[in-house]
């Protein structure tokens, strides 16, 4: 698309009924409303293009388009979710760039995708690139349509082809490094996968829940990686979670404030129970586990951002440092991903940081924890990033230069 012609159509056009609305015919007028569609198309392509290099480059991009377009980082997070989407559609990044689709197509994908697992969103992706020239006929509510569509058929493929693929790419490597260090490296199906994590992290909790050893590193991102790696060698010499298989787990989540809420606003019938389940194993197989007594589900009832109960312990105070499994799993029930603003990096792949630290006093309490990835992470002990939670974990982000980011409580329906 030739932009600069279109923005002098558009010029020219709205500059002709400005004196006179009589010299400009209602043709000329809806040419130049689609003229200014196609501006607003590119302008956003654009936009996209510049948020994807700018994530490439600043640890909290939301942050920053929030001050350039002078909005609040949540809104300015729908900018990444945006550039993100049309990074993985590159025939609807190109359409939106020549003006064939608007920014409503993308935002379709965009909220069609969060509603699905990795591997469905990869394959709707797939899907939708073929749908391009659909997306450019159709108005975004027909668009909209096709795309929930083309999800429904995603979501009602059972998994099982692609776990039996997984399975057979399992792989296990070990060897010696130049510094003598015996190194480990291994992909796992996900089933695999979240029986080794549950059993790594029952042996954490069963070897070093009341103390540490003495060598672990301060660090406590390079501590909880110290402690995997000395319980994984406990097991291999029969140590740790005495013998027992580790479990996956699915938990229930009540939210006790959203039926009265959700149904005053909309007039429908609102499930009170959210499904946190391991996303990438299929319901089929995970239905089989718990049939078979090899899962558990637990439920833990939340309302407007607090924990109200969940089984364990979630108040260790000062007695240990490191977050129990009751503590991760109720955490967990709040959070499907960083507790960062913006942030989408799953809860799996976060450590679990005292918000109050542990050093200057803080306690192994939930209300305490607040799960982040391992980059923010870094940021808050060693860039001088700060946090503080309210009493419905609202959660107060203040950087180095002294700007703050404040968001509400989190929401379980936000996965």
């Amino acid at each position: 698309m030739e932009i600069d012609a279109v923005i002098e159509r558009v010029e020219r056009l709205a500059g002709a009924g400005a004196g006179d609305r009589r010299s400009v015919s209602k043709s000329d007028l809806e040419a130049c409303l689609v003229a200014a569609r196609e501006v607003d198309a590119w302008v956003e392509a654009r936009r996209a293009a510049i948020v994807s290099q700018l994530a490439g480059v600043d640890s909290f991009p939301e942050a920053t388009i929030a001050r350039a377009a002078k909005t609040s980082v949540g809104k300015a997070s729908r900018s990444t979710e945006r550039a993100d989407t049309l990074a993985k559609s590159p025939g609807l990044a190109e359409a939106l760039g020549d003006g064939a689709v608007t920014p409503g197509h993308v935002d379709v994908l965009t909220r069609a995708s969060k509603q699905l697992d990795v591997a469905q969103r990869t394959a709707l992706f797939d899907r939708v690139q073929s749908l391009v020239d659909v997306a450019a006929a159709a108005t975004v509510e027909e668009f909209d349509r096709r795309v929930r569509l083309e999800a429904d058929r995603v979501r009602s493929s059972d998994g099982m082809e692609r776990l039996e693929r997984q399975r057979r790419d399992t792989r296990l490597r070990s060897w010696v490094g130049a510094d003598g260090m015996w190194n480990l490296s291994g992909r796992f199906d996900p089933v695999t996968g979240v029986r080794l994590a549950a059993r790594l992290d029952q042996t954490v909790e069963t070897l070093f829940g009341e103390s540490t050893p003495r060598d672990a590193p301060d660090d406590p991102i390079e501590k909880q990686r110290f402690l995997a790696a000395h319980a994984l060698a406990r097991l291999v010499d029969g140590a740790g979670a005495g013998g027992r298989a580790g479990r996956t787990e699915v938990l229930a989540v009540i939210d006790a404030g959203t039926p009265s809420s959700a149904q005053a606003t909309t007039g429908e019938r609102v499930s009170p129970v959210s499904w946190r389940i391991p996303v990438e194993i299929p319901a089929r197989v995970l239905a089989d586990l718990v049939g078979a007594g090899d899962a558990d589900v637990v439920g833990v009832v939340v309302c407007n951002g607090v924990v109200l109960h969940a089984p364990g312990e979630l108040e260790q105070g000062r007695t240990t440092r490191l977050a129990n499994r009751a503590q991760r799993r109720a955490l967990r029930a709040r959070y499907a991903t960083c507790g960062i603003p913006g942030c989408s990096v799953g809860f799996d792949r976060c450590d679990v940081h005292h918000v109050i630290w542990w050093r200057h006093g803080g306690r192994t309490d939930l209300a305490n924890l607040l799960p982040v990835c391992t980059r923010h992470h870094a940021k808050i002990h060693h860039d001088g990033w700060t946090i503080t939670l309210g009493a419905n974990r609202e959660l107060t982000l203040t950087l180095p230069d002294g700007s703050r980011m404040t968001t509400g409580p989190p929401t379980i329906r936000a996965a």
